[in-house]
């Protein structure tokens, strides 16, 4: 919201200079005298006034509304962008991603990863009274983005999401505990994470049961995605000749991403196409909503430059009216 503010407003009262300056003038001009005096105006009683006559108040007037841009400008007028402290209805939601290597499987266009992020931006762009956090794990797990509601800054966190980041591996429990960090203090009534991976838990120092429980402790609901085609998938493998693209079987724990979704009050879902990622944020839309704080800025630009300029121009436009056209009104 803009709001316009002055930074020395006292000085405005220099603008009550310019009625007296007006009474002034209108007084002058009833005392000035005729420099020539006749006995008679009948003679001239058919000469039509010249266009001059209807101006020769012109400069003053230009004078005036200069000396009034120039008090304006030293007020210094400000123009002041200010966001302020509101409260929403939303939940806060951390997504963790699993980033290793095999989430370059072919089975999903262009390939899982990609996928993920195209559907997961979707979601972001929709959760307008949410906070959001984004987490993603390999061998081990980073915070991207903390709970925010500027969607815009998180979508860009996400679009940088690549392989190689992180030491490659599946640290299931490692990306669903740091995302749980992220909404320990959060005192949101509905407090959610969606996990997806494509894979079985192999790295990281902290078992998923263990990271489940944690989040059953601070009341964290937690959806988690499998994501994978059944059967095989073709995968990305570095050979002499470059990266071929062979074959492999999907393996996903289902029954542990099962086990850590009932321990926490989420569900399960096999997301073998996009459809099963949008029922999880249809799940998450039906969630209880709770009220969040967010914060107010200010930001101030100084404006007095276009009015000062102004005043110069008004003057300028005086000076050559009374040095050329107006001349000897």
């Amino acid at each position: 919201m803009l709001v316009a503010v002055f930074a020395n407003p006292k000085l405005l009262y220099l603008l009550l200079i310019i009625p007296a300056l007006v009474v002034w003038y209108i007084f002058k001009l009833h005392e000035s005298r005729a420099a020539v005096t006749i006995s008679t105006i009948k003679p001239l009683a058919k000469t039509s006034p010249s266009g001059k006559v209807y101006l020769r108040h012109l400069p003053f007037a230009l004078r005036m509304a200069a000396l009034a841009l120039a008090i304006v400008s030293l007020a210094r007028p400000q123009s002041t962008n200010i966001q302020r402290n509101v409260t929403t209805e939303g939940i806060d939601i951390v997504l963790s991603i699993d980033v290793s290597g095999s989430m370059l499987a072919r089975d999903f266009k262009p390939d899982r990863l990609e996928a993920a992020k195209e559907l997961g931006i979707s979601f972001i762009s929709g959760r307008t009274n949410d906070r959001l956090g984004l987490v993603i794990f390999a061998g081990e797990s980073f915070t991207l983005c903390p709970l925010t509601t500027d969607r815009a800054t998180l979508i860009n966190q996400f679009r940088t999401v690549n392989i190689g980041v992180l030491e490659d591996g599946t640290a299931i429990g490692s990306g669903l505990a740091t995302a749980i960090s992220r909404l320990m203090q959060s005192d949101a009534k509905s407090k959610v994470i969606v996990l997806l991976t494509d894979g079985v838990n192999n790295r990281g120092e902290i078992a998923p049961t263990t990271a489940a429980e944690m989040a059953k402790t601070f009341g964290i609901r937690v959806y988690t995605i499998g994501v994978g085609t059944y059967g095989t998938a073709p995968y990305p493998v570095q050979t002499p000749f470059g990266i071929r693209y062979q074959d492999m079987q999907v393996e996903i724990d289902e029954d542990l991403l099962k086990g850590i979704a009932e321990m926490t009050g989420g569900e399960y879902f096999r997301a073998t196409s996009n459809n099963a990622l949008e029922e999880v944020y249809r799940k998450i839309d039906q969630l209880e909503k709770s009220k969040i704080e967010v914060s107010e800025y200010a930001k101030r630009n100084e404006e007095y430059r276009g009015w000062l300029l102004a005043a110069f121009i008004l003057l300028a436009i005086e000076f050559v009216l009374r040095r050329t056209y107006l001349l000897g009104i």
